[in-house]
């Protein structure tokens, strides 16, 4: 083990187990809330050979739940007449009533929801009244309060403790499963159904490439019980049987299958659908035996990801354009497509570093917005303080969807900057600020036996996210820009051993494009691996340039 990556995996703390996850090291599914009553219940609706509507949600995680468990459904017999999945627009989250008027149109008796469903007490109810029962299965935060369905089977209840047999000696698996996506949990369900006999052995793990797509889309914790799910999800990716999601890598190009490609090229194109247009489209990707089928949704997919880019674009420049307030909350109003409110809001966040909501005309007088937050201004305290003003919303502390009358907007944007003065919150953006793993002044420990390594700490996520290493006062021996547009930065820099190392950064900041040969500097930097005319070496990607 090199010294730096003994230095690396002290900092962080990681254990054995971490270093080397094992399948058969996953808690019991048996330990979620009323997984005992799921299982019941589904095997009784097998049995009567009653039908089975899924109900899931319109992003990457809730459409990989929704195929998960439809699949294990039908491997168990079971007749899974409809996978409903939400309309942005139309329906916005969670349960909508159209769920009602397919369960009466199909004759279901049994609703199954994934990734949402815990917040749905009318819902449940009125598919109770006309004699359908539900079983949510979801990850989202609930209130004590939760719907009268035969089973919730979700983590984060908070009545945990009293329906949990032997809470206090499961305690520490109970919270492993914390962090679990909207698709874990439904592979949780499967696990489940497998050791009670209604699926042969084996057969849940195919499952696993959805459930590390929906977990790193979805931007879960990259806990113990995440990292074996997802180790092992890079494994089936590899060797998937989906010839839609074949089709889609190879039109996005995922030539490596790794937790970075899963999040910036397949799982952009899944949300597109759900962004743009309607989720079925990811859906029915997913699902699809047809290679000809998957060729086409792929290239729909691929047609929605570019719709969804350039709507973005137009939203920032109009944006910067017009320009911002002073105040330390932004709030900004605006015409532009409700698909990409939340991405823009991120991006609103990165570069003015204060709290963002977006908003969008959506007709009727009314205006939809997304939020995006960090450190400690919370979102959803924030919606609280501004009750009586706001029609509906909700979310988490660091993002949030709002609705609201476009003539209250004004009082919106004083209220929720009121409350944000409140806090008296100070130096907000050191949360924003790039910290480093570890530093360093000797490049030569950067080889390709070291990136090897690296790869044990693999697949990378919220909570282990790829190193960031800071070169320290390395010495700049040549810089160029590249591409039609001097877009892009190449330097070369040499440490104190000597040892030199080309640094790269796609569409450069302007301010990077101006450092200079000769100078020295601190520079944060990712590494891996380059090839050209099949020499290989290390290679840095700039992640910030101290100083400019």
């Amino acid at each position: 083990m090199s010294r730096l990556f003994e230095e690396l995996i002290k900092k962080r703390g990681f254990s054995k187990d971490f270093l080397n996850p094992k399948y058969e090291n996953l808690p019991s599914p048996w330990l979620l809330p009323d997984m005992k009553k799921a299982i019941e219940r589904i095997k009784v609706a097998i049995g009567n050979n009653e039908k089975i509507i899924i109900y899931g949600d319109y992003d990457a995680d809730g459409v990989t739940a929704s195929t998960a468990m439809g699949e294990v459904l039908r491997l168990a017999g079971g007749d899974v007449v409809e996978t409903v999945l939400p309309d942005r627009f139309k329906d916005g989250y969670g349960m909508s009533e159209k769920v009602i008027e397919c369960a009466k149109k199909s004759g279901a008796k049994l609703v199954i929801t994934v990734d949402c469903g815990s917040g749905n007490k009318e819902i449940v109810k009125k598919l109770k009244i006309v004699g359908v029962d539900t079983i949510v299965t979801d990850h989202h935060e609930c209130t004590m309060e939760l719907p009268a369905a035969v089973a919730v089977v979700n983590p984060k209840r908070r009545d945990i403790q009293l329906c949990v047999p032997e809470f206090d000696d499961h305690i520490d698996e109970l919270m492993k499963m914390r962090d679990l996506a909207g698709v874990g949990v439904a592979f949780m369900v499967a696990r489940a159904m497998v050791e009670d006999g209604m699926v042969s052995a084996g057969q849940e793990k195919w499952l696993l490439d959805l459930v590390l797509i929906g977990t790193v889309c979805d931007s879960m914790q990259m806990s113990i019980v995440n990292r074996i799910l997802c180790f092992y999800g890079v494994k089936v990716l590899k060797k998937t049987r989906r010839v839609g999601l074949k089709e889609l890598m190879s039109r996005s190009r995922t030539n490596e299958i790794t937790a970075e490609t899963v999040g910036f090229q397949i799982g952009p194109r899944l949300n597109a659908a759900g962004r743009m247009a309607n989720a079925d489209v990811a859906l029915r990707l997913l699902q699809t035996s047809s290679k000809v089928e998957g060729a086409k949704l792929a290239e729909d997919l691929e047609k929605l990801n570019a719709e969804r880019k350039g709507q973005q674009v137009v939203a920032m420049h109009e944006i910067r354009e017009q320009g911002v307030s002073e105040d330390p909350v932004l709030v900004i109003v605006g015409e532009w497509h409700e698909g990409v409110l939340g991405i823009v809001a991120g991006k609103l966040v990165e570069e003015y570093r204060r709290p963002v909501f977006v908003f969008s005309r959506a007709g009727d007088g009314l205006l939809k917005g997304s939020g995006r937050s960090f450190g400690d201004f919370s979102l959803a305290d924030a919606l609280k303080a501004c009750e009586g003003v706001t029609v509906a919303g909700g979310g988490h502390a660091g993002a949030a969807g709002v609705k609201i009358n476009e003539r209250k907007i004004d009082l919106f944007r004083e209220r929720v900057n009121d409350y944000y003065r409140s806090l008296g919150l100070s130096d907000q953006e050191r949360f924003l600020t790039m910290q480093a793993d570890l530093e360093t002044d000797e490049l030569g420990e950067f080889t390709l036996d070291f990136l090897e390594e690296l790869k044990q700490l693999e697949p990378f996520g919220v909570g282990n996210e790829m190193p960031i290493f800071e070169l320290k006062d390395v010495f700049i021996l040549d810089k160029r820009l590249l591409g039609a547009e001097n877009q892009h930065l190449r330097l070369l820099v040499r440490g104190d051993d000597g040892k030199t190392m080309k640094l790269m950064a796609f569409y450069a900041p302007e301010s990077w494009r101006k450092v200079e040969s000769g100078n020295r500097m601190d520079i944060l930097v990712q590494v891996g691996e380059n090839e050209w005319n099949g020499l290989r070496s290390v290679e840095g990607r700039i992640m910030d340039l101290r100083g400019c």
